[in-house]
């Protein structure tokens, strides 16, 4: 098989905190091997090292990535606690964006934060290590990510995150912790559109927004739809509404943006009964009720790729008490996602993630086809 270009070509700019001479081992090296560990499912540093420890793995690593010797457990440690969490963040950032149409329209980017329980039990980590995460919904992939140390500092993160991705075209969603001025005007000036969940924490404009609503249901500028699914004997009845005519809104001229407002009612029926919830909405753009519902379900997306770093990667037991390993192997795990996400979109393979993963253990060479539909 030719010979592919190391995986690290993408990273080719990852900083250190410290000079390192490279003696035997290198930074790409060692990135290389983590990466590709993590792609078979691998969920620590002491896996990942068993694995590249094996011959059939060792004449891949030599093969197609120029690696002529393998490093120990000690060695793969401490490669990674020099790299810089911030710099594989923006080398990450740039690989996907290469991955992406130029053109973002229409594309749904979900912002949430998600906490490495595990950080918050080790005496190394004055709090636990939370990490929000950009997500392109439609394609399944995380676009970037900043960490801060607990959930309250998420919202500064979020709009420091928002300053160092490119927006154009795209619609941001986020919860209600994120319905923030400064957020929705930080998503305007860098060239996106917002579409921002109201909950109580911004009492006055949901009792506007639901006063709007109520005073113009008759009078015909309100736009309607309705859907109904089922699934293994449970029912989900969606209503949103839409309206534009939002003049009378009180100081929404503080909101940069905002042409728009919504709700959902969501009715769930099982054999318990019925729940009956209520979501409200603004955005920067004049979406329609089809677009309301279809954006409003994105923001679940963060969702999957979480569920999916604790039970693929169980981060949540994650022991390692180095703050830049934790972060580097964030990163890292999505980077595997992203790349059996786009293996999956281009391929048209339909088999689960775990089950690529466990291919690509029993047999190395199965890692190749991942990285092939990259390039």
């Amino acid at each position: 098989m030719e010979k592919l270009p190391k995986m690290t070509d993408y990273f080719a700019k990852v900083e250190t905190t410290k000079k390192h001479e490279g003696y035997r081992y290198n930074v790409g090296d060692i990135l290389t091997i983590v990466i590709l560990g993590s792609f078979c499912g691998l969920h620590n540093i002491k896996q990942i090292h068993e694995w590249s420890s094996d011959s059939r793995v060792q004449e891949l690593l030599l093969t197609h990535f120029g690696i002529t010797s393998i490093p120990c457990y000690y060695w793969i440690t401490r490669l990674l606690k020099l790299i810089k969490p911030e710099s594989l963040n923006e080398c990450f950032i740039n690989w996907v964006e290469s991955l992406i149409p130029e053109n973002m329209d229409g594309l749904t980017l979900s912002f949430d934060g998600k906490t490495i329980r595990s950080t918050g039990k080790m005496e190394k980590y004055d709090k636990p290590m939370h990490i929000v995460s950009a997500h392109i919904a439609e394609m399944g992939i995380t676009f970037g990510q900043k960490t801060v140390y607990e959930k309250s500092n998420e919202i500064p993160a979020v709009r420091e995150l928002i300053k160092l991705l490119d927006l154009n075209g795209c619609i941001v969603v986020a919860d209600a912790l994120n319905c923030q001025k400064e957020t929705a005007k930080a998503i305007i000036e860098n060239g996106g559109d917002y579409l921002l969940s109201v909950k109580k924490n911004q009492k006055f404009l949901l009792k506007n927004i639901g006063k709007i609503l109520n005073d113009i249901f008759f009078q015909n500028r309100i736009y309607i739809k309705e859907t109904t699914e089922k699934n293994r004997g449970r029912v989900e009845y969606r209503k949103a509404y839409v309206c534009y005519d939002i003049e009378s809104l009180p100081k929404k001229e503080e909101w940069k943006g905002l042409v728009c407002i919504g709700a959902i009612n969501t009715q769930f029926t099982t054999k318990k009964g019925t729940t009956n919830e209520w979501h409200f909405f603004i955005s920067s753009r004049k979406l329609t009720p089809e677009e309301l519902l279809m954006y409003a379900r994105a923001e679940w997306s963060v969702e999957s790729m979480h569920w999916l770093l604790d039970v693929r990667f169980r981060e949540d037991f994650c022991r390692v008490e180095n703050k830049n390993v934790q972060q580097n192997l964030n990163i890292i795990r999505k980077i595997c996602l992203n790349s059996i996400k786009l293996y999956k979109g281009k391929t048209g393979n339909k088999r689960p993630i775990s089950n690529i993963m466990f291919d690509c253990l029993l047999d190395p060479v199965k890692v190749l086809k991942i990285l092939a539909v990259q390039s």
